[in-house]
């Protein structure tokens, strides 16, 4: 009797840890998904003469709303990998086995996002062919944060972290001058990709990609950030956590008198700021979904969140050949601009470019779909 009593007692606790981390994963997915929705906010105006700052990228130093999505979802990368992948160690799954999965997963996705580069500049008029792009620096930053997450300590990612932030920002100090064409990074990027980037410069023909190779070394730095967090999330440690959150931001603070923040370059300053407030949402989330039992808003996006991404850009390049414009002019500009202004018109298309995307992943959860690379 006294044994049922027990076995009862574990197994209900057990069902409880369980229900504790299915709630959890449902405030990480919610924050993932509220980020893949902000990422084609902003990446999908109606009008591009048009869109309010906050909506826009800074246009070199400095960091607006806008130069928050992308560190954020490379944040909750590494959140996941916590969540998912270090459980399954501590219950005795094979290392290897995991490495592999995850290296799959990552070249999956490199080469999804290098199928869409290839398609633009094969169906759009006038753009050219590039190689980097949010997709690949995704898949090279999950992959790494994966293998330090199966085979490394986590003081030893701590160490890796501090390393990678000094050594970039003496890298950017060594290379000359921080400005545009002028800066280590741009001259990485032409030395290894020729034309093959975001931008070139007609004057000088070097190019410079926000996505560059040099770029993705402090953006690892991000993902193991998240890694850390999502560690001390599953832990319960909360309090550190949220002292992290506020040391990051002001050390991000402090670090931009020197090494101004600067999502191109991904300075080590933009970490850090970046990093604070990624911790900080994760917090906020966590305390709302699992706490305080609030909806999971943005899941259905987080549970589909790379196919929603690839997804919009495709549409993104289909759309111009199947008359974007006149469906713009004549859907949003040609009344809402009258009455409101051309930037109420082009945020109004943005909104409907996401609410045609949730109703698309809205479907796919409730047929239990999900794409996952």
């Amino acid at each position: 009797m006294a044994d049922k009593k027990i076995r009862g007692h574990h197994a209900l606790r057990i069902t409880t840890v369980c229900r504790s981390m299915t709630r959890r994963l449902a405030s990480v997915d919610a924050l993932r998904g509220c980020t893949v929705a902000a990422m084609l906010l902003v990446n999908d105006p109606g009008d591009w003469s048009h869109v309010y700052a906050p909506l826009e990228h800074s246009a070199w130093h400095g960091c607006t709303p806008t130069d928050l999505v992308f560190p954020f979802f490379l944040f909750v990368v590494g959140v996941s990998t916590a969540l998912g992948i270090e459980p399954r160690l501590a219950q005795g799954a094979n290392p290897s086995t995991l490495a592999r999965a995850a290296l799959i997963r990552a070249l999956r996705i490199v080469a999804l996002g290098l199928l869409i580069n290839l398609l633009a500049w094969f169906i759009m008029p006038g753009v050219h062919l590039r190689l980097p792009g949010v997709l690949q620096r995704i898949g090279l930053c999950f992959a790494a944060t994966a293998l330090c997450s199966i085979y490394t300590r986590p003081r030893t990612q701590w160490g890796l972290i501090v390393a990678i932030l000094l050594g970039y920002w003496g890298l950017l100090t060594l290379g000359g001058s921080l400005e545009p064409w002028l800066n280590l990074a741009s001259r990485s990027d032409s030395a290894l990709f020729g034309h093959f980037v975001y931008q070139i410069d007609a004057v000088s023909g070097r190019g410079h990609d926000p996505e560059g190779l040099l770029g993705t070394l402090p953006s690892l730095a991000t993902s193991l950030l998240g890694l850390c967090a999502g560690r001390w999330l599953r832990e319960n440690r909360l309090k550190p956590l949220l002292f992290a959150a506020v040391a990051a931001l002001v050390l991000g603070t402090l670090w931009s008198l020197a090494l101004p923040l600067n999502k191109n370059l991904w300075t080590s300053s933009f970490v850090l700021w970046c990093a604070g407030w990624a911790t900080l949402a994760l917090l906020l989330f966590h305390w709302l979904v699992d706490q305080r039992n609030w909806p999971a808003l943005g899941r259905r996006f987080g549970l589909n969140a790379v196919a929603a991404y690839a997804g919009s850009e495709l549409m993104q390049i289909v759309l111009p050949g199947l008359g974007q414009e006149t469906l713009y002019r004549r859907l949003f500009a040609g009344w809402i601009t009258p009455l409101a202004g051309p930037y109420i018109a082009s945020l109004a298309f943005a909104v409907a470019f996401v609410a045609v995307w949730w109703l698309i992943v809205y479907v796919m959860d409730r047929q239990r779909l999900y794409i996952k690379l």
